[in-house]
């Protein structure tokens, strides 16, 4: 006979655009709360995962990304960088033991608990961070990287599977008519996953957008107590990731079955509705005991390894953006070192908003693949405006089609698969195997852009595009 969750996986096996089996009724109907009492509660969560995973997710990014903004500032040069592929080797030990760790990392955080886990991977990252600011060479700086992927690789699908299992698939759209003064239910449902995905990305992506202007502030202090302006870039940032895991021990939430008496946070009954309205949508809120078969066999499902693959290719191009940016800026469009690291900024921006579009129209219309496939064909319209365009303001236009059509998708395929995937070890495999994948394309973004293909990074434009 089958277990509870085995039953609850088999949605993994169906191609799970099943919303349309569960009602808008089967989930918001609940004998002890109204619907706007509803909507206050899950506005709470929001605030306390949503926000909290994405300032987590922004020092993430700008930890593993600053070293493209610290090369132009002076660290291509102090440790002797474009001497073959070592700053490519330093970009991609990063991503071995990211992808090595992750399944492992998975399992911790459901064993451990969210709130201690990812707190304390966030406050090592700061200290391995602040050890940057010191090393005395290259191969110092490669050994200090793999160390950083293996302590961030179970933040990433940790916050995905965290965040996949207090939300429902779908949720009612409801308006307040004025001249009853009451809540009704209207345009039948919309999906809750993709828009939160997206704030979460978001969130995140402001590193982006404001690693290289807070770059460029920091390394002013070139000289301060003889220290390079480039090490101060990550002695400040380890200091700021310090900060942030304290902030994520204090608010952070475990997950829905284990949540109770967290600081400030639902009461018993509020947890309890949570529960329900879960386990109405899915019923795979309480989780089996840890079993490396149980875990692994989810594998088998094609569909699992499909969404990995939507993500490895969005990824790519992402990583490959967010580490050769600034050297393309400088080397391949002409302009200065401090207007680089400003330049950096604008495309995140405008990618922010595409990205929140596109996840508007998707929870809206529940629709994923399409949402998926335009964001790939303005990632493509992108590139070779980067790679052939004459001159440096179409070149830097098709920085922000790239960015942004690229960066979008990955709030999407998170939601896409987090939709198609039922019951709690499938939910973590499913996370690791995405984020995974993500990694790889971290790897080849590292890869894509050679120094010997300055100034013009041909072969690896062609590289992003297929």
């Amino acid at each position: 006979m089958r277990t509870d969750e085995e039953k609850a996986s088999k949605g993994a096996a169906d191609h799970v655009d099943d919303l349309k089996q569960v009602t808008t009724a089967d989930v918001d109907e609940d004998e002890e709360f109204s619907r706007q009492q509803q909507r206050k509660i899950i506005h709470r969560i929001d605030a306390r995962l949503v926000v909290i995973c994405g300032v987590g997710y922004l020092v993430s990014l700008m930890d593993r990304t600053n070293t493209s903004v610290a090369a132009i500032a002076g660290m291509t040069k102090d440790l002797g960088l474009k001497i073959g592929f070592r700053y490519s080797i330093i970009v991609l030990l990063f991503f071995v033991t990211y992808i090595i760790a992750q399944p492992i990392a998975t399992v911790a955080i459901r064993k451990i608990g969210p709130r201690i886990f990812i707190s304390f991977i966030v406050f090592t990252w700061g200290v391995i961070l602040i050890g940057f600011g010191f090393v005395k060479d290259w191969q110092q700086m490669a050994g200090l990287r793999a160390l950083l992927g293996f302590l961030e690789a179970g933040f990433f699908p940790g916050t995905v599977y965290l965040l996949s299992t207090w939300y429902c698939r779908r949720e009612s759209s409801f308006d307040i008519i004025p001249s009853q003064k009451k809540i009704t239910q209207v345009n039948n449902a919309i999906d809750e996953v993709q828009k939160r995905y997206s704030v979460f990305y978001i969130i995140g992506a402001v590193a982006g957008s404001l690693s290289g202007i807070l770059a460029f502030g920091l390394s002013q202090m070139e000289g301060l107590q003889g220290i390079r302006g480039w090490r101060w870039i990550f002695i400040i940032e380890g200091v700021i990731s310090i900060l942030v895991a304290i902030l994520s021990y204090i608010f952070l939430i475990d997950f829905p079955d284990r949540a109770s008496g967290a600081w400030g946070f639902l009461n018993e009954k509020e947890l309890a509705f949570v529960v329900r309205r879960v386990n109405r949508d899915r019923g795979d809120v309480h989780v089996e005991p840890f079993t490396l078969g149980r875990f692994l066999r989810p594998a088998l499902d094609l569909k699992i390894w499909g969404f990995a693959l939507i993500f490895f290719c969005s990824t790519t191009v992402t990583y490959a953006i967010a580490y050769f940016l600034p050297i393309i800026l400088v080397d391949g469009l002409g302009f200065g070192v401090g207007e680089s690291q400003c330049l950096i900024a604008p495309p995140y921006a405008f990618a922010a908003i595409v990205m929140y579009t596109s996840a508007y129209v998707a929870d809206k219309y529940r629709i994923r693949a399409p949402v998926i496939a335009v964001n790939s064909l303005i990632t493509l319209i992108g590139l070779p405006m980067v790679g052939f365009g004459k001159g440096s303001a179409l070149r830097y236009t098709g920085v922000f089609l790239a960015t942004a059509g690229a960066n979008a998708n990955i709030p999407s395929a998170m939601a896409y698969q987090a939709n198609n995937i039922r019951g709690q070890w499938t939910r973590a495999l499913a996370s690791a195997t995405l984020v995974g994948f993500g990694g790889i394309g971290g790897i080849a973004g590292s890869l894509v852009f050679r120094s010997q293909d300055a100034p013009a990074y041909i072969p690896g434009i062609w590289a992003a595009i297929t």
